[in-house]
């Protein structure tokens, strides 16, 4: 009967420590509106300064992405300052760059 009650006990356990993992992964992941604000955010917060609110300025849209993205995490020094910082030293991620990018082209389309 003990040993019964210990799996029982072993099962339960090691169920529960299953669904506290998967509650955490499901909170942890980005979805595609997430990703949206983060990038909103972290544009208003540290690109709309030097961009401007709509990225009108020092920003061409028909960069390529990659290139736009290696910009974002590795910085560029400009002809005069301020220079591009790199963010990937500040913790950014390559996805977090891609949905920065897309944010900011989204700024320069046309309202529909």
């Amino acid at each position: 009967m003990k040993t019964r009650n210990a799996k029982f006990a072993a099962i339960i356990s090691f169920l529960i420590l299953i669904a506290l993992v998967m509650v955490f992964r499901a909170e942890t992941q980005s979805f595609a509106g997430e990703e949206v604000q983060d990038a909103a955010a972290s544009y208003k917060k540290n690109c709309a300064v030097c961009h401007s609110p709509k990225a009108e300025k020092f920003y061409d849209p028909n960069m390529p992405e990659e290139e736009q993205i290696e910009i974002i995490m590795k910085g560029k020094k400009m002809e005069k300052p301020p220079h591009m910082p790199g963010y990937e030293a500040k913790g950014m991620k390559t996805e977090e760059a891609k949905a920065l990018v897309d944010y900011m082209k989204s700024l320069r389309q046309p309202a529909e």
